[in-house]
């Protein structure tokens, strides 16, 4: 039995050492080799220092009952506004300016969206000509669409334009 043992283990350990060999380079077949792909490093992306986003408080302007002339304390207002905006192209920013005419409901509603658009487009030749490019500046009426109170003897609040900005 001694002798069975030796002879099995003898067996078993050639077994173990075929394994590890394994079989002549002759019986592999060739593997076929993946090209290997290298992709190139990311680009750096370069990071510019974004400059801070100047606030404008541009303030509205108000009109007399059924005109669309500028009254000489809304021209300063102009003033005030026209310098915002200077201040934020010379900082390098650009933007739209939007100007929209209101009006109150006295009237049809058809001649309150003329008569806003006509105050929207007053304030934008104001403002062209304190030196703000047109191109930047757009007009719109609503008319009586948006009104601020429905009290009568608060109207003169809706007879307006605001302006609101926006970065491009």
């Amino acid at each position: 039995m001694k002798a069975a043992v030796k002879i099995t283990t003898l067996l078993m350990g050639f077994a173990f050492v075929l394994i590890l060999v394994g079989c002549p380079k002759k019986c592999v077949k060739p593997v076929a080799e993946e090209p290997v792909i290298v992709e190139p490093p990311p680009a750096e992306e370069v990071v510019t220092a974004e400059k801070p986003q100047v606030s404008l408080n541009l303030q509205t302007i108000y009109f007399d009952f059924d005109k669309y002339d500028i009254r000489p304390g809304d021209a300063q207002i102009l003033q005030k506004n026209a310098n915002q905006i200077k201040n934020v192209l010379n900082s390098g920013q650009k933007m739209m300016v939007t100007i929209e005419g209101y009006c109150c409901p006295i009237g049809t509603s058809e001649y309150n969206m003329a008569l806003g658009q006509r105050r929207a487009e007053a304030a934008k030749k104001y403002l062209v000509n304190l030196g703000i490019s047109g191109d930047i500046l757009s007009t719109i009426s609503y008319g009586e669409e948006r009104l601020v109170t429905t009290d009568p003897a608060q109207y003169h609040l809706n007879r307006r334009c605001e302006f609101k900005s926006t970065s491009k």
